[in-house]
């Protein structure tokens, strides 16, 4: 029987890729530069800063300017983290369920907590979320499980009736590594050309509406 519920940040419980989106082409504007497809950008969300810049500005990390354009995207999404990030739709009633029948849920992201902490506060979720793990407070990130141990651990449940839910590859290795059943979210932003099928998670959703009925199943 499951009993508590973790999921990933960026992806999978909000929709953060509009913000990331309108920051990225004031970037572009700025340096001269038209406006690049969001759908191009879109599947590298899960990747983090390095990721959608690499993708939006055809540079490496290694190339000259792009520390500087790093700290330059970072320090305008510190200030407008929140403009149109929301909880995709279906995460609204399936929070509101758990909270209902008393079964803690959290997060564990790979986002710094200098982003995640206000990010939750700004939508809303940071005293419903029972725990929040980030990367800078462990000394091993996803797909390596201590993240999910140490949000099990705080919110004092056994991560063997536990879910994760995730929108890449690490989560759902993430989860297994720590005995928990994985749910593969297909309405995240999936990289370009991977197929989520080999990833092998206990159970797949294209929309946060299909999570409900099946938890109510597990529960």
């Amino acid at each position: 029987m499951v009993t508590s519920v973790l999921f990933d940040l960026d992806g999978t419980l909000l929709d953060t890729a509009g913000d990331f989106m309108s920051i990225i082409q004031a970037m572009r504007i700025d340096r001269g530069l038209p406006a690049v497809d969001p759908d191009v950008v879109r599947p590298t969300v899960s990747n983090g800063s390095v990721g959608m810049l690499c993708t939006a500005f055809a540079t490496k990390p290694d190339h000259p300017g792009f520390e500087e354009l790093r700290e330059d995207f970072l320090l305008r999404y510190d200030q407008n983290l929140a403009v149109f990030t929301r909880p995709f739709p279906g995460i609204e009633p399936l929070l509101d369920w758990l909270d209902s029948e008393g079964l803690p849920w959290g997060v564990v992201t790979n986002k710094l907590s200098r982003f995640s902490i206000p990010l939750l506060e700004a939508v809303g979720l940071s005293e419903r979320c029972s725990s929040l793990v980030c990367p800078d407070q462990v000394t091993q990130s996803k797909p390596h499980p201590e993240p999910l141990f140490k949000a099990c651990a705080q919110m004092d449940v056994d991560p063997r009736r536990s879910v994760f839910v995730g929108d890449h590859l690490r989560d759902i290795q993430a989860g297994k590594a720590a005995g928990m059943l994985t749910v593969a979210a297909l309405y995240g932003y999936l990289p370009i050309g991977e197929d989520p099928a080999e990833w092998q998670a206990s159970y797949s959703i294209h929309s946060a509406d299909e999570l409900l009925p099946w938890l109510k199943q597990q529960h």
